[in-house]
């Protein structure tokens, strides 16, 4: 086939090409009007039967042109010869219409146009040209992010509280765990829990990030932040210090390393160092702080249940199931003391996913404080010690940070009067703790949440606290901690209505909680900063329980109002009531 149309395009061409040979030679105009038609439907003819293609008939006429106007030149300087053979294969144009030239013009611009820019466009995705891969690698391997609240936060004292001086500021009085100049006498007014007086404040805070890619699945983060270098749950920076430039501390620095298999599935994950919560809240605040940072190693392995039939037979889009273990130096010992505080934890849970688009969040965790309760110095029932004259031992057994409501008990004296001094945990912490969250998308894009939180400290054992102290408490010197009222149990439960994330603007959503949190149930050092805040640390803590309401509204992309008030009271204790109200205008880029 291919052969009988090569056969016949050649006589075909041959003709075509004798037509515009004869325009050159017959040099009359009326000839030229004659065949002017005559070859323009010839070649469309040829072209649309296919037997000459678009490219044959341009390079055809370009040709012919390049021939007749290099016989022109050649006939005007050179004397005329003996007439040329010809040979028979070939054809030789002298002149080409002007209509021709330009058809054969706009026909090479086309095919000049495609080649020129597929050519160019190869070029600029191979060189990268005005793309961000043009620019270095390792830049590109670095991700900066970071954001910006400006906080106006007021506290109202309950009406009915009791008169300051039936709460003591321990953070204040215990120093940051220092003894030198640890206890009662030293803190003076500030000693003691502000319960009546109401106070505005102007608070700020800024963080920024860098995530940089190291090599496949290895990653390292940073992150920058305000706020008091000696509080972990709290990067907020009060207002009114004209006098002092603003912190800014290193909250995280971390390696990451995400191994995936041949589905893309993450199995795992390690990061040690300074770490974001490794571990599920569900959103609750009742054992970590959001802002909390951990240092220490942490993993999680994830177990995809898709290929196990499981999800089919019940239903849904897929079920992960997860573990994850962490072990966290707390304190480390100073001179020869080998009591160094450890956090061992460790949590397993599920994240299921349904067709419906609701989804399921449950984990149950254990956590375990190692050397955390105090070491009361042997001079204790002596009267005249101090902690001038502490063992290493007992020192490194006090907090360097604590907040309100944990039963602690006195590590040695103030002073020579028997005034309190350098304060420690009275009770072992080991925290048994479940999460669930289950998000209800039937309404989309709007989303209802609802969350429950529960803790219990299995550590603590009142007549263990007895024996322990025993020896160390005498009359009219310091008293024995208060065990009948201790709580070890805490639980929250929390609903949340709206778009899931909001930070465009006309997004918004709602949400309320109720929480309760014996004095006992967790670490009071961790647990949330802002509930029941009072007193001169602006400290959270522990024996409180209460409410919060608020609601979040976008204002435009990237920038959103979040508006809280917060109501809580103490569990056991003198009346102590404080409601607090938060307004933010939230920002990250």
């Amino acid at each position: 086939m291919l052969g009988n149309t090569m056969y016949h395009k050649k006589p075909l061409l041959a003709l075509a090409l004798l037509c515009i040979a004869g325009l050159s030679q017959a040099g009359e105009k009326e000839e030229l009007l004659k065949l002017r038609n005559t070859t323009t439907s010839l070649i469309k003819q040829l072209v649309k039967q296919g037997i000459l293609t678009d490219k044959m008939a341009t390079e055809m006429l370009k040709q012919a042109e390049i021939d007749a106007n290099q016989q022109v030149a050649e006939a005007k300087v050179i004397a005329p010869k003996e007439k040329e053979v010809v040979p028979a294969d070939e054809v030789r144009v002298q002149y080409v219409p002007d209509f021709v030239k330009d058809e054969i013009r706009q026909q090479v611009r086309a095919d000049l146009k495609n080649e020129v820019v597929g050519d160019v466009m190869q070029k600029a995705k191979k060189e990268k040209w005005g793309l961000p891969d043009a620019l270095p690698d390792w830049v590109n391997r670095f991700k900066l992010s970071g954001d910006l609240r400006i906080r106006e936060q007021s506290t109202f004292m309950a009406s009915d509280n009791t008169a300051s001086g039936n709460y003591y500021d321990w953070p204040t009085i215990n120093n940051n765990g220092n003894p030198n100049g640890a206890g009662f006498n030293n803190a003076g007014q500030n000693a003691l829990v502000n319960t009546t007086d109401g106070r505005s404040q102007a608070r700020e805070r800024f963080r920024l990030g860098i995530d940089a890619n190291i090599a496949s699945g290895f990653d390292a983060g940073i992150r920058l932040a305000t706020g008091n270098i000696t509080n972990p749950v709290s990067t907020n920076q009060s207002l009114g210090t004209y006098g002092n430039r603003y912190q800014i501390n290193i909250d995280r620095a971390f390696l990451k390393y995400n191994a995936v298999d041949d589905n893309k599935f993450n199995w795992l994950s390690v990061m040690g160092g300074r770490t974001p919560n490794p571990f599920f809240t569900g959103g609750s605040e009742v054992v970590w702080d959001e802002d909390l940072s951990f240092e220490g190693l942490a993993g999680t392995v994830r177990h995809n249940f898709n290929d196990s039939g499981l999800t089919d037979s019940i239903g849904g889009k897929g079920a992960t199931g997860y573990a994850t273990f962490g072990i966290f130096p707390l304190q480390a010992s100073t001179g020869m003391s080998t009591r160094d505080k450890w956090l061992l934890g460790g949590q397993t849970g599920v994240d299921w996913g349904f067709d419906n688009q609701d989804s399921l969040k449950f984990a149950s965790a254990y956590y375990d404080y190692q050397n955390i309760a105090a070491v009361v110095d042997p001079r204790l029932n002596i009267a005249g010690s101090t902690c001038a004259g502490n063992t290493a031992i007992s020192n490194q057994s006090a907090p360097q940070f604590m907040q309100f409501g944990n039963t602690l008990t006195p590590i040695c004296n103030g002073a020579n009067d028997g005034s309190l001094g350098l304060m420690g945990l009275a009770s072992n912490y080991k925290i048994l703790n479940f999460n669930a969250l289950y998000d209800i998308a039937l309404f989309s894009p709007h989303h209802v949440k609802l969350s429950a939180d529960y803790a219990k400290n299995i550590g603590f054992s009142a007549s263990d606290i007895q024996n322990k102290y025993r020896t160390y408490y005498v009359a009219g010197l310091v008293s024995q901690p208060s065990l009948k009222s201790v709580d070890t149990d805490a639980w929250q439960v929390r609903a949340d209505v709206g778009w899931p994330k909001v930070d465009v603007g006309g997004h918004w959503s709602v949400f309320g909680l109720y929480k309760y949190v014996g004095s006992d149930a967790v670490l009071d050092a961790y647990t949330d900063s802002d509930f029941h805040q009072g007193g001169a640390s602006n400290l959270g803590g522990t024996n409180v329980k209460g409410w919060v309401v608020g609601g979040n509204y976008g204002l435009m992309k990237n920038v959103w109002l979040t508006g809280k008030w917060m109501s809580g009271n103490v569990i056991t204790g003198p009346q102590y009531g404080v409601d607090l109200m938060q307004l933010d205008i939230n920002t990250h880029f």
